[in-house]
């Protein structure tokens, strides 16, 4: 993603105020974005993220207990999190499947990246997290066929659970 973007929603501006001059773009092991998600993490895990982002960055032991609470947390009420989607907990609505959202890697993705990755046809990002994720299969030993298809392991025709304010104000 872009660090010269400030990832500031200003819909949520009552709630989580941007603080001037203060960039939202993705920071730590399971990158977090955008001005409510920093306020989130910081509400949940008792540190002031929303004016210090920063401190993802200079604090290793925070970078991974944001990546757990960003794995483990719905980002909406009814909405899966990107654990239970992963370990199969999560089961498809009627909605779901019409979003061709199905159990996969690809749900994942989208329950962590929205838009920003997902629906979007082939893009760059999306197939080097898949590739990633492929490579790390291969070091612990289990091979891709257990990953699934392309179709599972893919989000690009999937469409999002929750669409970023830059897309949903432009589309």
């Amino acid at each position: 993603m872009n660090s010269s973007s400030y990832y500031c929603d200003e819909h949520y501006k009552n709630t989580y105020p941007c603080t001037p001059g203060v960039a939202y773009y993705g920071r730590g092991a399971l990158p977090i974005y955008w001005n409510y998600n920093y306020g989130e993490a910081g509400r949940a895990l008792k540190v002031d993220l929303l004016n210090h982002p920063e401190y993802i960055e200079q604090n290793a032991t925070l970078a991974f207990k944001v990546a757990i609470w960003r794995w483990m947390t719905p980002v909406k009420k009814h909405q899966p999190s990107a654990h239970d989607v992963f370990i199969g907990h999560w089961k498809p609505t009627k909605n779901d499947t019409l979003a061709k959202r199905v159990p996969g890697f690809g749900t994942t993705m989208n329950v962590l990246y929205g838009d920003l990755v997902c629906g979007q046809d082939d893009n760059e990002f999306m197939n080097n997290i898949i590739s990633h994720y492929l490579y790390y299969l291969d070091l612990m030993g289990v091979g891709q066929e257990e990953a699934g298809p392309h179709e599972l392991l893919s989000c690009s025709q999937q469409v999002s659970f929750n669409p970023s304010s830059s897309s949903s104000l432009n589309g």
